[in-house]
């Protein structure tokens, strides 16, 4: 049997492990980078706290030992169902019997004409030309005369309190007021202005109302402005329009929503499957793509007939494996039991020490839920080095308030 995954993220690296470990199965991986990323740290890329090398590692190092895996660097460009072929940009066609879609997803920017205007944290790409525009940010103010244009260098709007807003507002309010304080000469850093964008009535609102208000509160004693039931209006080239509100600010930071990858759509032209909200795949309870049974789809590109499930890593890390399980099961004519997603639970990071937990009926924040998160996330980062790496630059960066990966490039 040969299954191909598209995708080396959490759904697509696991799924392919599950797999590898019959080996009587062909595994293809197919990724346009050859890569795998742990998303989750993208935000500590983006305010200096690491580089990238520290949260990616090659796929191919990762299946070095697997010898019935096969690693492909390829965009797909689309599937022949009735022929059985995933279609790759470079007119390469791969014969398969089974496929895993684990594409991920994208920014979903309401207003396309916006899109020039903010920046994004869905790659590596955007992490490094973030980070590089808030650094410079700084160079900028320091140099600026008109003290309304140093005002809006050092202001930065962040669209979106979700976990991925809350935690580049925490991280780039110390980066400034604790990291740069004393780095400059014309300018006061802890001057910054970090205002974070929501349009319901609550930050981090999947979580228990309240550790929402612990959420908030701790991004206020960092500094960071919150504002609730604020709808953005308009955005254009350092502004943004709340209604009559308007920030000027150098710096805007998309982080309120995602849409499934360009391959969802392709699918459907190709395939005419069924999209649901996000341009996500229609998948039955044993994750098979509606109407196409030799076709899996899991994590941000899927869509659980049975419940909205949440975007988050450990959605797309139980998938892979159910599905790596499932097909083996398959392979050996055995009952496969439908997919069943068992919350563990889940977390976010507000600043130096603090952070917010919620695992079952337990509800608590602070330090403990702190060094909770800290533990999760390097056990979850894949490679030795990169736990070691990540663990020695935090352990550094907490007992001094530094952050190394500061050049701009």
């Amino acid at each position: 049997m040969k299954v191909i995954v598209v995708g080396a993220g959490f759904g697509g690296i696991n799924a392919a492990k599950t797999l590898a470990k019959n080996k009587s199965i062909d595994v293809v991986v197919v990724d346009k980078r050859n890569y795998h990323l742990f998303q989750p740290f993208l935000y500590q890329v983006a305010t200096a706290g690491l580089s990238p090398a520290d949260i990616s590692v090659p796929i191919r190092a990762f299946f070095r030992g697997q010898k019935n895996v096969e690693v492909i660097m390829g965009e797909v460009a689309g599937i022949d169902q009735k022929s059985r072929l995933l279609k790759l940009s470079n007119n390469k066609n791969l014969k398969y019997d089974k496929v895993v879609i684990a594409a991920g997803a994208k920014n979903h920017i309401f207003n396309q004409d916006w899109a020039k205007h903010v920046y994004g944290l869905k790659s590596i790409q955007d992490a490094l030309s973030l980070r590089k525009n808030i650094l410079m940010s700084f160079e900028l103010a320091e140099v600026e005369q008109d003290p309304v244009k140093r005002k809006a260098y050092t202001t930065f709007a962040i669209i979106g309190g979700g976990p991925t807003g809350v935690e580049l507002a925490g991280a780039i309010a110390e980066l400034a007021r604790f990291t740069l304080s004393e780095d400059f000469r014309n300018i006061d850093p802890s001057d910054t202005r970090v205002i974070l964008i929501e349009a319901g009535s609550r930050v981090l609102s999947t979580f228990d109302q309240g550790l929402s208000k612990k959420a908030k509160r701790a991004l206020e004693k960092l500094g960071v402005s919150v504002w609730l039931e604020s709808k953005v209006s308009n955005i254009c080239k350092g502004k943004v329009e709340l209604g009559s509100d308007v920030i000027n600010a150098n710096t805007i930071i998309w982080a309120a929503g995602v849409v499934s990858t360009d391959l969802a759509k392709d699918l459907e032209a190709d395939v005419g499957v069924n999209l649901k909200r996000g341009n996500r795949l229609l998948v039955n309870e044993f994750l098979q793509v509606k109407g196409c049974e030799d076709i899996y789809a899991i994590g941000d590109i899927s869509y659980f007939e049975k419940e909205e499930l949440p975007g988050i890593a450990p959605v797309a890390i139980q998938q892979g494996k159910y599905v790596g399980k499932a097909i083996k099961r398959l392979f050996k004519e055995k009952e496969i039991r439908p997919f069943s997603y068992v919350d563990k639970g889940h977390m976010a990071t507000i600043g130096r020490s603090k952070a917010i937990a919620q695992i079952g009926k337990l509800r608590f924040g602070g330090t403990i839920a702190w060094y909770l998160w800290v533990f999760i996330h390097i056990y979850f980062l894949i490679g030795f080095r990169n736990r070691v790496s990540v663990f020695l630059q935090w352990l550094w960066s907490y007992l001094t308030y530094k952050r190394g990966a500061r050049i701009i490039n």
